[in-house]
């Protein structure tokens, strides 16, 4: 039962953002980069100057999760920064296929996330268009909340469309993931775990890595 991990660096220390990412680069698969607008969520985090400044520095996948309003707006500039996937919400845009057409007219992956509200069959139209799908274990927004049991049926869903139909995508699920619910999402099928503080604020990071795989 062996995952890929995609730590969260919106739970790193921003004066030393590099060194943080450098602890756990050559032990992971992915790297989440988590943008917030301050209006599809309340908090706001980094965008595209950030991403451009460390893009030199890795060959590491960049998982980008976009949580604003109307990304189709902002498709081209991350493509241009550096996003080697980009994931926005179907309760972000009107036009979901629009938002994964232009992504990969850029050459790079799509995913689509949802609330932990949101009924996971909303998804089921594009399932067979995308190469990841995001499963939202807390409410978007903020770092370090407790996990939502619910994901976990959402996952066997998506685990499921996904054998039935020989879908491609990859299951990730973000919020509140620890070595303990970690397990539970991977028994139930999901392939990509994210986790923040989890990781970058323990003593032993890759002792905590190592816990998700």
């Amino acid at each position: 039962m062996m995952s890929k991990v995609s730590p969260s660096i919106l739970s790193c220390d921003f004066s030393k953002l590099k060194e943080d990412i450098d602890s756990i680069v050559n032990h992971v698969e992915y790297l989440h980069i988590d943008v917030m607008d301050g209006v599809f969520v309340n908090n706001i985090s980094f965008g595209i100057p950030v991403i451009k400044s460390i893009r030199p520095h890795y060959d590491i996948v960049f998982d980008t999760h976009l949580m604003i309003v109307n990304p189709e707006r902002y498709i081209d500039a991350f493509a241009s920064s550096g996003a080697d996937l980009i994931t926005f919400h179907i309760e972000a845009t009107c036009d979901p296929m629009n938002v994964i057409n232009l992504i990969h007219e850029k050459g790079l992956k799509a995913g689509i996330s949802l609330r932990p509200k949101t009924n996971v069959n909303d998804l089921k139209p594009y399932l067979d268009k995308v190469e990841l799908v995001l499963v939202m274990s807390v409410e978007p927004g903020f770092g370090g909340q407790k996990f939502d049991p619910s994901a976990i049926e959402k996952i066997k869903w998506l685990k499921e469309q996904k054998v039935i139909n020989n879908y491609n995508y990859e299951i990730e699920v973000d919020g509140g993931i620890n070595g303990e619910t970690g397990k539970l999402c991977l028994e139930a099928g999901a392939d990509v775990l994210v986790s923040g503080s989890y990781i970058f604020n323990a003593n032993n990071r890759l002792e905590r890595i190592n816990t998700l795989k």
